[in-house]
């Protein structure tokens, strides 16, 4: 019976720290962070690679797959819009004046 209460006893406390924990949730937020956030995925390394797209799979299966069929795209910041008659159509204010 005390072999009962001991192993009951643990159960519950090892349920409560993988609740405070949190430990599968922790790797998700890593790997969907490692994939969003990791640039080339070269620098790395293939055994790095490999446990990223393993836990990302694991712990998020829609959405790695989602990843995985999309095409990679490049995304470039957009240059600002240069203006070339900008001196023509400032105004007062632009120009350091009142209005």
């Amino acid at each position: 019976m005390m072999a009962v209460i001991v192993t009951a006893a643990a159960a519950l406390a090892a349920g409560y720290l993988l609740g405070r924990l949190r430990p599968w949730r922790r790797a998700g937020d890593w790997a969907a962070d490692q994939v969003r956030h990791a640039g080339t995925w070269v620098r790395g390394g293939a055994g790095r690679q490999a446990v990223v797209v393993l836990v990302h799979a694991v712990t998020a299966p829609r959405t790695s797959w989602r990843i995985m069929r999309t095409p990679a795209t490049t995304t470039e910041p957009t240059a600002p819009v240069r203006d070339p008659e900008w001196v023509a159509s400032r105004t007062r204010a632009d120009k350091g004046g009142t209005l």
